[in-house]
């Protein structure tokens, strides 16, 4: 029912202030929420981090029937990346919390190797305890020269205790339930290239069209490529 309710959502706030990049369609504001501060698009639900994400996959851009997973995607991008045609895509989510077409373990995805072009891992790896696992699986998946795009919550220095398991003990230490760990962006990096992956970090500050696409202020996104 989410796509009839966001049309008749969304047709309040119709206007040309802001244009999501996602959707394409125009609104008055942004819908803020309480929690985090994040912007919504009201048409289809995308966050900042869907937009920028859909905007470098626009940038890439994709091959004709290239294969892309995408672990736990967002409603507005599985939506959006499932209509393209021109790609091949699959979604994963082994919590069943999300759309998707497969459960898979990102720590043992049964799939042969080099199988896909592009992997879309937001916001996942700091769920996983064994990560560097979870990496060589990626790798081992990712055909020779394909993309990665990779975004996790980081701060100034990689924190992780593996004796923090309760759920409370993990929202006071590590910012949410879930989470085993916060990565630092050189550690993230670190960990990526050693398991075969060549890495660049792309740092989006503000800029005139920051507020219009509703992108993040300051955001880090890794790309992280499989080397030949």
């Amino acid at each position: 029912m989410e796509p009839s309710l966001r049309l008749m959502y969304g047709w309040w706030y119709q206007g040309t202030q802001h244009q999501c990049p996602v959707c394409e369609k125009g609104n008055r504001r942004w819908t803020a929420l309480k929690a985090s501060g994040d912007l919504l698009c009201p048409h289809c639900g995308s966050l900042s981090r869907d937009r920028r994400l859909w905007q470098l996959l626009q940038e890439a851009p994709l091959a004709d029937g290239a294969s892309v997973l995408d672990f736990s995607p967002s409603r507005s991008l599985f939506r959006k990346l499932s209509s393209w045609k021109a790609i091949r895509y699959e979604a994963s989510d082994l919590s069943g919390n999300f759309l998707a077409h497969h459960q898979f373990d990102i720590t043992q995805i049964p799939v042969e190797d080099n199988s896909y072009d592009v992997i879309l891992c937001y916001h996942i790896l700091e769920h996983i305890e064994n990560d560097l696992q979870a990496m060589q699986e990626l790798c081992r998946v990712l055909r020779p020269g394909g993309l990665i795009f990779i975004q996790t919550p980081f701060a100034e220095s990689c924190y992780e205790n593996p004796a923090i398991t309760s759920e409370a003990e993990r929202l006071v230490h590590f910012g949410q339930e879930d989470h085993v760990r916060i990565y630092s962006i050189d550690e993230l990096r670190k960990r990526l290239e050693s398991c075969d992956f060549e890495v660049q970090v792309n740092r989006f500050l503000s800029s005139d069209k920051t507020l219009y696409y509703g992108l993040s202020h300051s955001e880090t996104v890794l790309i992280a490529t499989k080397k030949r």
